[in-house]
């Protein structure tokens, strides 16, 4: 074999691996909230890394570079939510992320809250190196991008770009693929479930209604006859009840 075509060989295996990389690259967006890995790892829900109110944080400090303002920030990955809460229509409605800043003028403080990103539209981006998915929520154009990194520690950094953009890096082991997950019951578990109960209502009411007596071939088992009175006696009732309604 000549050198010429050990050479087209070799490129020729290179470009099949690494197309073959590019495909099981990266993740697939499945909703807002979740993204399934191409490689078949799993899935990463962001819902698992919130707390239960869905939250990531609440009225976290913040600090915008040249803004005379105190300022505290709110995340929700996947539950949009409101702020204030008892004021409608402000531009916090319905979002992600949410600026809250307190600006002072004189002797009173007024607040002002900013839309800066909402679910609708995000856009998920994976980097298999760092095991890193990057999330960019947008109003009108990115102003939140959030990178979930796939760690054992657990911890939050938070930077203002000079354009006022927000960049979010969190760590947690729940932004690993199904680290977190709660697993999904499906109907073939609920069939199992109510196949089990009702297996189980049926040896408890031929329990009830059934007697074990002894005979000359051994244990069996006889109709109570007072359970069997019983329904008799709720069925000539339900009759005689017909007729006057």
């Amino acid at each position: 074999m000549s050198l010429l075509a050990l050479a087209v060989l070799y490129l020729e295996l290179t470009i099949s691996l690494t197309y073959g990389d590019l495909q099981h690259a990266g993740c697939i967006k499945v909703n807002r909230c979740q993204c399934l890995m191409r490689d078949g790892s799993g899935l990463v829900d962001l819902s698992s890394v919130a707390e239960q109110d869905g939250f990531l944080f609440k009225f976290k400090p913040l600090r915008f570079l040249g803004v005379d303002a105190d300022a505290v920030f709110s995340f929700s990955p996947c539950l949009p939510f409101s702020q204030p809460e008892d004021v409608p229509a402000t531009d916090c409605t319905g979002v992600a992320v949410c600026v809250n800043l307190k600006i002072n003028e004189g002797d009173r403080i007024i607040d002002e809250y900013l839309n800066y990103g909402k679910h609708e539209g995000n856009t998920f981006s994976y980097n298999d190196s760092q095991k890193m998915l990057s999330v960019s929520y947008s109003c009108r154009e990115p102003l939140t991008v959030v990178h979930f990194r796939c760690s054992s520690n657990h911890s939050v950094i938070v930077s203002v770009s000079e354009s006022g953009c927000l960049q979010v890096w969190v760590e947690s082991p729940c932004a690993c693929p199904s680290a977190c997950t709660l697993p999904d019951v499906g109907p073939g578990n609920i069939i199992v479930i109510l196949l089990c109960l009702s297996i189980t209502v049926y040896f408890i009411t031929g329990m009830c209604a059934l007697r074990p007596f002894r005979s000359s071939d051994g244990v069996r088992m006889a109709p109570e006859k007072s359970v069997w009175c019983m329904l008799c006696f709720s069925l000539r009732e339900e009759r005689r009840v017909k007729p006057f309604n």
